[in-house]
């Protein structure tokens, strides 16, 4: 790629800063990291910088400040709303906190760690568990996440039903603002009342803030006794009853109350050949539930997880039921429930939707919608499946194998699949829910939310970008849409 007189000197300059280490245009090197974890979204690069601590991502920043060089900031490249892929320009500097990946001592007392922003959420996981204490957010793809992009990113996962989402997990955070100033606030306070509480404005908001550095985040004892329940229901409005019932039984001691529809169990069986479906029989949907419990009430966890479960028997919830007998069964349960989505995309071309409703509509908004699409784009197939305990639900809209034959993969993504993600989002809408639960805006959703968004949190966006990022050169192209 030729470049200009002015990025020859940035080049120049951001190398010396950051050493050859820290810095290369080299094209093989680069490649792996310019398209998103889905295969989207493939972009340009000027150069990817790995800087190695916050004191080099400031003055990395001050550098593309002074240049008007723009930022795509990225951890594990995972995210799923292609948020930290460049565009295809090749004038922004692609910028790697995956260096950035020290984890500090826990605080068992405090109950926290404070670490970097290229931490692995496995390691996190492991660091937390060698102490006694466990970092309750969890999500497929925690081999490659990091923290700094759960932060961006307000991740949710598994657990977020007994736990909330990134956002309740921070309990501080560090951050290098557009003009190369640091906001460091990783101390946490129990009360604080100097005014706003800056670091929630920088969680979700995908690098077109401030780019997260360190983050201090909140841990809680490890767990002494779980149990995982894989049950069968004739109906999404069955599955409803049973959570509500499983919770008045257990209250707090749910963790994870998950759900999909027999042929995504089908899909999954088929996609893992090794795998086992953990029921006998047929059964219109599955439900996955994780209960737990610490050190004072491990040892009753089980009479009281199979009262609850005979009673859900008892009230007609239940078709059929099992009790993970160990660690490895319960694992291979998720395991099944984690395999859903690359199990759909194995089955041939779709569109995804990460949306979310009132809990309670939650059941009444997936028949409706199950419904409407296929109707009025026939050939097609829903998915639904997800979080029921907090009204995120993973829509999936597989399309017409005719189609397919007839125009082409690429086509469909550009023609129909569009019409259907405007369809799925309205309807969303109607019902008060969100086109984004957990994956974010990025730049896969970007002219939805202008479409569909309040004018005034539109307007408070802007606003607030503008204030923060003058010059525009955070995270370009992501989550906060241009002026119409």
């Amino acid at each position: 790629m030729r470049q200009t007189r002015s990025a020859q000197a940035f080049l120049t300059e951001a190398l010396a800063l950051l050493g050859p280490r820290g810095l290369t245009t080299d094209a093989d090197l680069t490649a792996p990291w310019l398209t998103d974890w889905r295969g989207r979204y493939t972009g340009r690069a000027l150069a990817m910088a790995a800087p190695a601590s916050t004191a080099e991502v400031a003055a990395l920043v001050q550098l593309c400040a002074a240049h008007g060089v723009a930022i795509v900031p990225q951890g594990g490249n995972s995210g799923m709303s292609g948020g930290a892929t460049p565009d295809a320009s090749g004038t922004a500097l692609l910028l790697s906190l995956r260096r950035l990946s020290q984890i500090g001592a826990v605080d068992a007392g405090a109950g926290q760690i404070t670490c970097g922003a290229g931490v692995v959420l496995q390691n996190l996981h492991m660091a937390a568990e060698a102490a006694g204490m466990r970092f309750a957010l969890s999500l497929g793809g925690k081999g490659s996440a990091t923290v700094g992009g759960l932060v961006a990113t307000n991740a949710g996962g598994t657990q977020v039903l007994r736990h909330g989402v990134m956002r309740n997990l921070v309990l501080g955070l560090e951050v290098v603002l557009a003009d190369g100033a640091v906001y460091s606030a990783l101390t946490p306070l129990k009360k604080d009342n100097r005014g706003f509480d800056l670091k929630q404005m920088f969680i979700g908001s995908e690098g077109t803030l401030g780019i997260v550095t360190a983050a201090t985040l909140r841990l809680v004892p490890a767990l002494a006794g779980r149990r995982v329940v894989w049950a069968g229901v004739p109906s999404l409005h069955t599955a409803r009853a049973l959570l509500l019932h499983v919770e008045g039984a257990l209250g707090g001691a749910v963790e994870g109350f998950e759900v999909l529809p027999a042929s995504s169990l089908a899909a999954v069986l088929a996609y893992l050949p090794d795998a086992r479906a953990p029921l006998q029989g047929e059964h219109a949907w599955h439900v996955l539930i994780e209960v737990v419990a610490g050190q004072a009430e491990a040892e009753t966890l089980g009479e009281r997880v199979e009262a609850a479960l005979a009673g859900a028997f008892d009230a007609g919830l239940v078709a059929d039921a099992v009790i993970a007998a160990n660690e490895a069964q319960a694992e291979a349960f998720w395991a099944l429930r984690e395999s859903v989505s690359p199990a759909e995309r194995a089955a041939g071309p779709a569109v995804q939707h990460d949306i979310a409703v009132p809990v309670a509509a939650m059941p009444a908004f997936v028949e409706a919608i199950s419904a409407a699409i296929p109707a009025r784009f026939p050939g097609t197939r829903t998915v639904a499946f997800g979080h029921l305990g907090d009204g995120n639900v993973h829509f999936h809209v597989l399309a017409a194998p005719a189609t397919i034959a007839r125009i082409g993969r690429a086509a469909w993504e550009a023609g129909e699949a569009k019409a259907i993600s405007r369809a799925v989002h309205d309807m969303v809408t109607q019902w008060g829910g969100t086109i984004s639960a957990e994956h974010g805006i990025g730049q896969m959703k970007l002219d939805e939310l202008a479409r569909l968004a309040d004018p005034v949190a539109l307007r408070l966006m802007r606003t607030v970008k503008m204030a923060l990022d003058p010059a525009a050169l955070l995270n370009p192209g992501k989550l906060v849409p241009a002026q119409g």
